[in-house]
């Protein structure tokens, strides 16, 4: 978790200084070197089953905040529904992390994260082709340390349903092979 953690701080850490960054975890972790970060964490029940604040309710709540950048610290829930209405409602640059085997298994994930918390699979898909620009993927090498492994792109069906599409594979040395997306994420990574 470490390298996935250290990748996020490090990337927040290239917002600009006036943007505020809010950030939602389960756990306070991520540290970003930034001088507007507000961090927001949930709280489980009390003993009497009182006083909950889950990721679900932080991230509505966090919106109040007036975020430039909204940051759900890992996406294992309902909050993902929460997480793709704000980034496709004038919060963009956004992003939160999620546990998937693969870039390309990161629509199922979502998927599956958001038919649980009530959400059709037809507007999961669109709402995550609307919200999600990139999605870097961390591999595990053999030593068991996390390193950036593919680096992938969505895009939407006929159909309506989102996959994704590999710009870049790096392998375990840290050599790049270019992906048949690399010329979009060029696009993106130019906009």
């Amino acid at each position: 978790m470490v390298v996935k953690t250290t990748l996020l701080a490090a990337l927040l850490a290239l917002v600009p200084a006036e943007e505020r960054i809010v950030l939602v975890e389960d756990a306070s972790e991520l540290r970003p070197d930034h001088p507007h970060v507000v961090g927001l964490e949930s709280r489980p029940p009390n003993i009497e089953g009182a006083g909950e604040i889950g990721l679900r309710t932080l991230v509505r709540q966090a919106l109040r905040m007036r975020p430039d950048r909204l940051v759900v610290g890992e996406v294992r829930g309902g909050e993902v529904v929460e997480l793709l209405a704000a980034l496709n409602t004038g919060h963009e640059g956004g992003c939160g992390t999620l546990h998937a085997n693969s870039a390309v298994d990161v629509p199922a994930r979502v998927e599956a994260l958001a038919l649980a918390a009530g959400l059709g699979r037809a507007a999961a898909h669109s709402q995550f082709a609307s919200a999600v620009d990139v999605v870097l993927h961390l591999a595990r090498d053999r030593q068991g340390r996390r390193r950036l492994g593919q680096v992938a792109v969505p895009e939407r069906g006929a159909d309506g349903l989102v996959t994704m599409a590999v710009a870049l594979e790096l392998d375990p040395h840290g050599r790049a092979t270019v992906g048949p997306a690399a010329g979009r994420l060029a696009e993106r990574l130019g906009s």
